[in-house]
């Protein structure tokens, strides 16, 4: 049986692997793949049955597995960012989530046939999208800015706080179902925002006090996570994911407590979880499906679509400043992630055992409009905002990793451009900093981490320029965008000259971007050039001041990085493309003191 056991779940782990990296090669939301392949390997084919491998330890697994995926989405919400997200996203994570909430539960009453209690618990559920579905969606849809913005910003605060939605919900039916007065139900909710707001005040005291050791705080954050879920139920049954969630909201708006390390672990466990968690939890699906639950899936999810999600928008957006273009493709996109179909399989699986009628009809309900938002989503969302004139035309913009004299140097330049979009992205503090100051766009962390997926804003970006100091980050964060850009879009600054390279690793970056500038230049080789005295120049040429003309007054030593067509175009000198400026174009080159 232990043998069972472990190559099942080998074989969950590298079917989990398989469904992300089709995900990230597709640029859509994983959480698609992984549902589909549950299905086949279990009510398709009897090759999975989770309820026959797992025996009693199903419940407990999927429980823990959710406190961690619910810690991890409820540490993104930052107070602090509330403030300047806008009128449109404030409605929709509040009054526009509570409409969303109603109207979904009275569909799935009417027409789920569910109890008002599951119809409610549905439509916490199903309320919220999330920045893992979000992301790759918007990367293919590519609507323009104001768009982006409203629904990215939703994605990130409407994640953890319809978790809340979920658990609330949750609790007030186990304690209804279970006989408890009113008082209990409180103070089931009190002991689960007590707990956690402890939790979340001793581990921040801990990490801000450096008490526990650097390689010691995923471990520990992990450790205290699971200790406050567990503590929680253990002092009121049931109340352990409303800690948790609130541990995860309390430590992320503690002052001085980094967490970024800890968000990258956590993302990291998260993937590992949702890719195992998702497969197991799609496998339980009986087939044939509750009678209509087929039929009245899919008839929620038309009126989802076509009439819920529209209606809330409309409430929502009131006095935001949106055009009615841009209002009818948010509308139009909203699909639903991680915390709908993990959360409702484990709210699923306790419901069952405490004899509630109707909740075996909610996991399909749930999932079929999982699947059916990401689906028609994803194959509809381009083409309506062609349509409607909102999406961005091809990206000319650029991404810059890196954050160091020389990078913000080309970055200072770039910003010059007219409607060029040009964003700094490193985890060191200092350039990013710097570059704040000077009205540059920023990100602080990895530009290839999943915290760059959910909010890292790439808005009219289509060129990445990887010029950090360190080579095997430049060749990760190559790879990471080669798909999202195209590899013609791709380059990269040498750290190393042709002459120094003879490893496997230089072999590598040059087949995995395309070197900046000329042959000979590296790095260190331009930032020596700036000490000297070298400096960035922009000009734009004409018919009596061409580039000949611009060689004959700064010198054959000049190198040239850039040009920008009449159009706008974006043109980047490379090994593989000399570039040759005409008049009219604007050139940038690196030229020496005079």
């Amino acid at each position: 049986m232990g043998l069972e056991i472990g190559l099942v779940l080998t074989a969950m782990l590298v079917v989990g692997f398989l469904c992300q990296w089709l995900a990230w090669r597709l640029r859509l939301p994983a959480i698609l793949f992984l549902l589909v392949a549950g299905i086949v390997l279990g009510p398709v084919t009897g090759l999975l049955q989770p309820d026959r491998l797992m025996g009693d330890l199903l419940f407990p697994v999927v429980s823990l597995a959710v406190a961690i995926i619910l810690f991890e989405g409820s540490l993104t919400l930052r107070f602090g960012e509330l403030a300047g997200i806008g009128n449109a996203v404030r409605g929709l994570v509040s009054y526009g989530a509570v409409l969303a909430l109603l109207l979904l539960a009275a569909a799935a009453h009417w027409i789920g046939g569910l109890s008002w209690e599951l119809s409610l618990l549905f439509g916490a559920l199903t309320c919220v999208t999330g920045p893992t579905v979000i992301a790759p969606m918007l990367r293919t849809v590519r609507p323009n800015a104001r768009i982006a913005n409203v629904l990215r910003w939703e994605g990130i605060v409407i994640d953890p706080v319809g978790a809340l939605f979920a658990v609330l919900v949750y609790e007030a039916i186990v304690s209804r179902r279970e006989g408890h007065s009113i008082q209990v139900f409180l103070g089931t909710i009190a002991c689960g925002a007590i707990i956690g707001t402890i939790a979340a005040f001793v581990l921040g005291r801990l990490l801000r006090r450096q008490s526990i050791p650097e390689y010691l705080q995923n471990y520990g954050t992990l450790a205290a996570v699971l200790a406050a879920f567990g503590a929680s139920n253990a002092l009121a049954h049931e109340s352990g994911l409303l800690a948790v969630t609130i541990m995860g909201i309390a430590l992320g708006n503690m002052r001085g407590v980094h967490v970024d390390d800890i968000m990258d672990f956590k993302e990291h466990l998260t993937t590992l979880l949702v890719s195992t968690l998702f497969i197991m939890l799609a496998a339980r699906l009986g087939w044939p499906l509750p009678p209509g639950a087929l039929v009245s899936g899919i008839a929620i999810f038309v009126v989802a679509q076509l009439a819920i999600r529209p209606l809330s928008v409309l409430v929502s957006s009131v006095g935001s400043g949106l055009n009615w273009r841009e209002r009818a493709l948010i509308a139009w996109v909203a699909p639903r992630g991680i915390v709908a179909a993990s959360v409702s399989a484990l709210f699923a699986l306790r419901l069952e055992k405490i004899g509630m009628a109707g909740a075996d009809r909610l996991v399909p309900l749930v999932f079929l409009l999982i699947i059916g938002t990401v689906v028609f989503q994803s194959a509809t969302a381009r083409p309506l905002a062609q349509w409607l004139r909102v999406a961005e035309p091809e990206p000319r913009g650029v991404l810059i990793f890196g954050s160091d004299a020389v990078a913000l140097e080309i970055a200072r330049a770039l910003a010059q451009v007219e409607d060029l979009r040009v964003v700094v992205a490193d985890y060191d503090w200092n350039g990013i900093r710097l570059a704040r100051m000077e009205g540059l766009n920023t990100f602080f962390g990895n530009p290839a981490s999943q915290a760059a997926d959910r909010k890292l804003d790439l808005t009219g970006v289509g060129n990445l320029l990887a010029m950090s100091t360190h080579r095997e980050l430049n060749s990760l964060v190559s790879v990471h965008y080669r798909e999202a850009f195209g590899r013609d879009k791709v380059y990269r600054l040498r750290n190393l000259s042709p002459a120094e390279s003879h490893d496997r690793a230089s072999l590598a970056g040059s087949l995995l971007a395309t070197a900046l500038f000329d042959e000979d230049m590296t790095h260190t080789r331009f930032a020596e050039m700036l000490r000297d005295g070298w400096r960035i120049k922009s000009t734009r040429l004409t018919e009596t001041f061409d580039w000949p003309h611009f060689i004959e007054q700064y010198g054959s030593r000049t190198v040239m990085l850039f040009g920008v067509e009449e159009k706008g175009t974006l043109r980047i000198a490379s090994g593989k493309h000399e570039l040759e400026p005409r008049p009219g174009w604007t050139v940038i080159a690196l030229v020496p003191p005079l």
